[in-house]
């Protein structure tokens, strides 16, 4: 072997490095997550005058002025992000392979080169000319959009270096390298030291980053978790391939919120953002069907209404099915025990399917009551009014409680035209602007079965 190199044991998760192999990360307690790779053993050490550069700065003489953000050109993607681009900040985005990251990052560049941005958009899995194609699908471009095709890290920093951008969009971090690490593109070596080479750039030259990672199986960003801990927002494009919308999604966000999503529809031109997610979510929805109702949710500072379809059939089998599409599957049962217990209607022997219209993924505690009222209507066969919106948390004691946002929850029924609102009572009491919608408030599930 090589002087100054030797092989390490990597945590495929976590990062956590060791001699030998382990069966459990001690770091991240996973199991059989420990790769080998050729490590190279670096001896440098900081000098005398890099020890005096680094000293501590008191608190109160940090300049705390907010930066100048930079806009995305679509609103969407800007509020996901807290407002726009921050100077010197890495974005990783990740997501399912022809989900749309590449199309959405080239319709960024294009918008930002319009408005007079140098951007460099690096692509280690793509030709110039085959990103020249997908470029003519979504419109025209000017010069100051600026393509390179390089996996090595040391030609990518002179380059940029040379060309000095605004922006750099790096497609995909998994296929960039250093020749000083001996181990493949996309293991866990090259990806932390690419992605550390990177923020190093971005942080010293003040040049906002976008990053491509891939996702496993289970839905993650491929390569070690450090690389999430490492940059300072990551966003997951979600969404059916096969469906018309894509939702961006904040899980890490260093400068705003990780509630906040971005609902876009894929068309042949590429990505358009959807400024009215509720009236997209709500179309086709029927008025004469029973166990269809709809609900009021909230996604970071965003009202969405959705449609919940519920269908309760009675069961030919010993063992009755239960199907939840879009929402919890146990919450579901939960709330079918509720109703069983506190107002005695008999569910043990009837097939429930539950879905959340659209392909919407819910898991706030505001969409109980509205599963519960479709559940009911569904098993009374009595159709709900189309202009009616449901939203509260159901307890196991069969309460309504209180959600989050009722006055924001409410002014998005009035604009969308529904007339009526049913909500929990215990927070009829802190509405402001009560006129133009007729609000009902309930306190138990026996009443919400009186509703119906």
């Amino acid at each position: 072997m090589a002087k100054g190199k030797t092989t390490a044991f990597f945590c495929k998760e976590c990062g956590y490095e060791t001699s030998k192999w382990l069966g459990q990360c001690p770091g991240c307690k996973e199991w059989n997550t420990f790769v080998e790779e050729l490590v190279t053993k670096k001896t440098k050490g900081l000098t005398g005058k890099n020890i005096l550069e680094s000293k501590p700065v008191a608190i109160n003489e940090v300049d705390a002025a907010d930066e100048e953000r930079i806009s995305t050109g679509f609103s969407e993607l800007d509020r996901v992000l807290g407002g726009g681009i921050v100077p010197g900040g890495m974005v990783l985005v990740g997501g399912d392979p022809g989900i749309g990251k590449s199309t959405l990052l080239l319709q960024v560049c294009r918008n930002l080169s319009n408005d007079g941005k140098k951007v460099l958009y690096i692509s280690g899995e793509e030709s110039v000319k085959q990103i020249k194609l997908r470029a003519n699908r979504i419109g025209k471009f000017n010069d100051k959009m600026l393509l390179l095709c390089e996996t090595s890290l040391d030609t990518i920093e002179e380059q940029i270096k040379v060309c000095n951008p605004d922006i750099v969009v790096i497609d995909s971090i998994q296929t960039m390298y250093r020749e000083e690490v001996g181990s493949a593109p996309g293991s866990v070596s090259q990806v932390r030291e690419s992605t550390n080479a990177l923020m190093q750039v971005a942080k010293g030259s003040t040049i906002p980053m976008f990053i491509v990672g891939h996702v496993t199986k289970e839905g993650v960003v491929a390569g070690p978790r450090v690389l999430e801990h490492m940059v300072d927002t990551v966003l997951y494009f979600e969404g059916d391939r096969h469906a018309a919308y894509r939702i961006i999604r904040g899980v890490k966000n260093r400068y705003g919120s990780t509630n906040e999503i971005g609902v876009f529809e894929m068309r042949s031109e590429g990505l358009e953002q959807i400024l009215n997610p509720s009236e997209f979510m709500l179309e086709g929805r029927p008025t004469d069907a029973s166990g269809s109702v709809v609900a009021c949710l909230m996604e970071g500072t965003r009202p969405i209404l959705v449609e919940i379809q519920a269908l309760l059939t009675r069961s030919n089998f010993g063992m009755p099915r239960r199907t939840a599409v879009g929402t919890d599957y146990n919450r579901v049962n939960l709330l079918m025990a509720v109703l069983e217990k506190r107002i005695g209607i008999q569910m043990g022997d009837f097939d429930a399917y539950v879905n959340v219209a659209g392909g919407m993924k819910i898991s706030e505690p505001g969409l109980d009551l509205a599963l519960v009222i479709a559940m009911l209507s569904s098993y009374k066969n009595r159709v709900i009014e189309a202009d009616t919106i449901f939203f509260g948390e159901v307890g196991l004691a069969g309460e309504i409680r209180a959600v989050a946002m009722t006055d924001q929850r409410v002014a998005e029924a009035k604009k969308l035209g529904f007339k009526r609102c049913v909500l929990p009572k215990v927070s009829m009491d802190s509405l402001k602007d009560t006129s133009g919608i007729e609000l009902i408030g309930i306190s138990n599930v026996k009443e919400a079965q009186d509703l119906v």
